[in-house]
């Protein structure tokens, strides 16, 4: 196999380094995926703390024969000029250029244009569906910790698990902290988008409207009009998602539809790596451990791809 540097969008304002993984050669042409990250900025590898999933896809799924193209996520490299847009979506932070991915494999000889995945992780994952629809254009779409819910509801929910593990004092703290919180994301949909674009939500930088605008995208609307393959793909140690609420909330909606597979893998988080401390208040604990995504899970990644060709 080998890395191949390439610039992604180097006609647009936003260029960014990219790295197209390609097997050893073989006959015919190959399957590629784009793989598109979580929230937060994040570089080509999806480095986090010490462990780096992205490149442990591109490496594992290239042996098997698959083309892989990743790429540094536009928060990560232009986030300062980025973050004080008061208009800032998903649409610029991440679809945008999940899109140009898939252009680019489009246009390399080496690579089958018929035969180009998405894999999307948590944030990534769930916006899989609208890239697909709004140009992606994909053979079929990996999901890996992602949901149906609102990213909203996510973050409320793991806000309140944080809570739970805190002590008397500092939960009282908290409380009145998450309560002004939900009361502020319980009011999103009543605003205007020109209210959203001047309302913070947390922190400075984190506006109503990229809440307001995601939330009214939601990706169960993209998956029930989908017929092509989806294969969902969940941690069951995954802490910042729940297997009840979002891996099984995707089989209520889905069902048992001849086009979607779903694995959950014992033992393993949101990273798709073994389980050291399971709790999201030692996430950064979590991830300063050096490990690698599950070899079973890049398996069943190319599995699935290849069995969807044939």
């Amino acid at each position: 196999m080998a890395d191949e540097k390439l610039v992604l969008g180097a006609e647009t304002k936003y260029p960014l380094n990219g790295i197209l993984t390609i097997p050893d050669e073989t006959v015919g042409l190959f399957p590629a995926v784009v793989l598109v990250q979580g929230s937060g900025p994040s570089n080509m590898d999806e480095k986090i703390g010490n462990i780096y999933p992205f490149k442990d896809l591109a490496n594992g799924l290239s042996e098997q024969g698959i083309a892989v193209l990743r790429y540094d996520k536009r928060t990560f490299v232009y986030g300062k000029e980025m973050r004080n847009d008061p208009a800032l979506s998903v649409k610029e932070e991440t679809i945008e250029d999940a899109i140009l991915a898939a252009d680019i494999l489009r246009e390399d000889s080496r690579i089958d244009s018929s035969k180009i995945f998405v894999i999307g992780h948590s944030l990534g994952g769930m916006l899989a569906p609208r890239v697909d629809a709004q140009g992606g254009n994909f053979a079929g779409i990996i999901i890996m910790g992602g949901s149906p819910r609102k990213f909203e509801d996510i973050l409320m929910d793991q806000n309140n698990e944080v809570l739970h593990s805190l002590n008397k004092f500092l939960k009282w703290i908290a409380i009145k902290q998450i309560a002004g919180f939900s009361s502020k994301l319980n009011n999103i949909y009543n605003l205007s988008d020109e209210e959203a674009k001047s309302t913070l939500v947390f922190g400075k930088h984190v506006r109503a409207y990229y809440l307001k605008e995601m939330g009214e995208h939601p990706s169960v609307n993209y998956l029930m009009e989908l017929h092509k393959p989806i294969l969902i793909l969940h941690g069951e140690k995954d802490f910042h998602v729940s297997v009840e609420k979002d891996f099984i909330g995707y089989k209520k909606i889905l069902g048992d539809r001849p086009n979607v597979t779903y694995k959950l893998y014992p033992n393993l988080n949101h990273a798709f790596m073994p389980s050291v401390y399971g709790e999201i208040r030692k996430a950064k604990k979590e991830y300063k451990v050096v490990q690698h995504v599950d070899q079973q899970v890049v398996k069943d990644i190319s599995d699935w791809i290849h069995s969807v060709l044939r």
